[in-house]
């Protein structure tokens, strides 16, 4: 896949609105502010296409972009305290949508701030799409903001509390910085694509 090809597609802001899924997608979910847009614009190597905001919270819609007969989809962060509960809600909404509906899930990238512990949100929506059977890796982001060492502690301790909730995903560390494991995730992408289309 040439990543460089990829366009943004549509915004949707209810699941109402949308389309049917017509080939395999990728989607990218995680709290506000872990770094999604930035590593979206690295795994693609283009600076601007998806909007990187100094707000958390800012997407509030779910955006659609096209590559090569894939579809990225970037879903709205979640967990963002100063949103209000209605923006809250239509969020949840959209989230939980996406996913009710018959898609092409070809893989789901939950997106975890290696910094911090996992947060309940982060353990729900791994523990979710473990039930749902979809496929899923945890991408570990900002890892650049620690050392090697802390990096590993960080890592095991994360995993160790995901598998404490029934989830022992593929992990992977990550930053949008220094380009960590960015070719690594776009490696897995691939092997997540060829798999649903079979």
């Amino acid at each position: 896949m040439n990543y460089h090809n990829v366009s943004f597609s549509a915004a949707y802001g209810t699941s109402g609105q949308l389309p049917p899924s017509a080939q395999p997608e990728v989607s990218f979910a995680g709290r506000s502010n872990v770094g999604k847009s930035s590593i979206m614009n690295k795994i693609f190597g283009r600076k601007g296409l998806v909007k990187v905001s100094s707000t958390p919270g800012k997407t509030s819609t779910i955006n659609f972009f096209e590559c090569d007969g894939t579809t990225f989809v970037d879903l709205p962060g979640y967990g963002y305290a100063k949103v209000a509960k209605s923006e809250k809600g239509r969020w949840s909404e959209l989230i939980e949508g996406y996913f009710a509906q018959d898609r092409r899930f070809a893989l789901v990238l939950s997106l975890i701030d290696i910094r911090h512990d996992a947060s309940k949100q982060d353990v729900e929506m791994v523990q979710f799409l473990e039930q749902r059977g979809l496929p899923y890796l945890v991408a570990f982001t900002k890892a650049d903001k620690l050392s090697r060492a802390q990096q590993q502690r960080q890592v095991s301790a994360i995993c160790r509390k995901l598998a404490q909730a029934g989830a022992k995903p593929i992990v992977l560390a990550t930053s949008s910085k220094t380009v960590l494991g960015i070719d690594d995730l776009r490696s897995l992408i691939a092997v997540a694509i060829s798999q649903e289309s079979l």
